[in-house]
Order: structure tokens, then sequence, then C-alpha cells
């Protein structure tokens, strides 16, 4: 076997905290990819979707994450159902008390959607940070610890504040490039097992020794 099972609950019994994602979600518009990991020593990191908020199926929306990703205790995901109108004299969301005030409903297109949210592959966010509704986070990214991400984070930097602003690149553009062509999280199991030491080096260098050993993704 190369690493752990990607279609268990808890892959490490020795640390109960961790939970992949994929195999706990319930709701069919959060779509979660092989071996990302929620962190929470409280609930066994089963109660994710509790950190999905204001996401209704009437709106469509999606939260989109990607493989390898490692996600700290206390996220939340805004999704657009936390959305008022905007247009009107008022914010107020009348219509959700009923009572006869149901008649001020708003339309969708009276609501500033943003669509799906996406986050990428190999991507660490940090404990208690919250994403906005739309915001896409892009593979290899790194999100600090109380963070507000209400706009793109680009591929391999580092990202952190309210509102999250980018603090410094990862790696230079070559490189950044070069692993966004590899897409290593899409190699089988094996192939990531074989070359686990270059993918955890600090020799940036030993990742290029890699590069031609292609294989289909699982």
């Amino acid at each position: 076997m190369f690493g752990p099972d990607a279609n268990a609950v808890h892959p490490n019994e020795s640390i109960p905290s961790l939970c992949y994602i994929k195999n706990i979600i319930t709701r069919p518009n959060i779509q979660v990819g092989d071996y990302t990991y929620y962190d929470d020593d409280a609930t066994g990191g089963e109660d994710f979707e509790a950190h999905v908020t204001h996401h209704y199926d009437f709106i469509g929306d999606r939260l989109i994450i990607g493989k390898f990703c490692a996600i700290g205790k206390g996220i939340e995901f805004v999704m657009n159902g936390a959305n008022h109108r905007m247009t009107s004299v008022s914010t107020y969301p009348f219509n959700i008390f009923a009572h006869g005030w149901e008649n001020s409903a708003p339309t969708l297109d009276q609501l500033p959607l943003k669509g799906d949210t996406v986050v990428g592959n190999d991507v660490w966010i940090g404990q208690h940070v919250t994403v906005l509704p739309g915001v896409h986070i892009g593979d290899g990214a790194i999100i600090g610890a109380n963070s507000v991400v209400a706009s793109p984070i680009p591929p391999y930097t580092v990202a952190a504040g309210n509102p999250c602003r980018v603090i410094r690149p990862r790696f230079d553009r070559e490189l950044t490039n070069y692993l966004l062509e590899l897409r290593w999280w899409d190699w089988a199991p094996e192939q990531i097992f074989r070359n686990l030491e270059a993918l955890c080096s600090g020799d940036l260098s030993k990742i290029h020794d890699i590069a031609l050993e292609r294989e289909e993704p699982t």
C-alpha cells in the first residue's frame, strides 16, 4: 500500500483530529478531492459542513476544494446565501421573517451573487480563516491564520490579513509555472510514494529530476 487509505475518514488512528473531508460530506454542492483534510481536535473534523454557512440549494453555488489541502480548525466558508439585496433602500431581509413580509423576497438577479468558491490543490489554510463568497484560491497557496479572504489569491503565494493580501510568492515564476504544469497531485499513489523525497525536500532543484516520469492521473 502506497500511503494512507484515501477513503478513510480518519486516516491516522493516532491523530483522531484529522479527517479526510471527502469521506464525510453529504451535500452535493460541496466537492472535495482526495487526501484533503480538516483538523479539529474538538470534533475530529467530522463537523466540516457546519463550517460552510449560508449554503442554499436554490442559489446553486458550489464549494470546490482540490486534492491534498490542509485546512486548520475554525475555518468558515461563507457562501452566497449570506448576501443581501444592496440596490434597494434597505438591505434588511424582511422576507425571511414571514408574517406577510415574505412578499418582499428578492429575486436572484437582485442579489450580489459571486459564483462558486474554489480552493485549488495543495493549499494550506491556517486556523480561523474566513473565506467569503466566490473567492478562488490558487494551487499551492498558503493562507495565514485569522485571515479574511475576500479576493482571489494567486497560485503558490503566501497571503494573510484582513483583508487577506499576498505577502510574497513562494517560488520564482519559472518554478511556479513548472509546478502548475506538473500537477503532482494528479499522480497515482505509487508515483507520489516514489517521489516523496523530491516533494518534501528543501532543495527545490530535485523536483526537476522527476519531470519526465509521467503517469496517467488517478
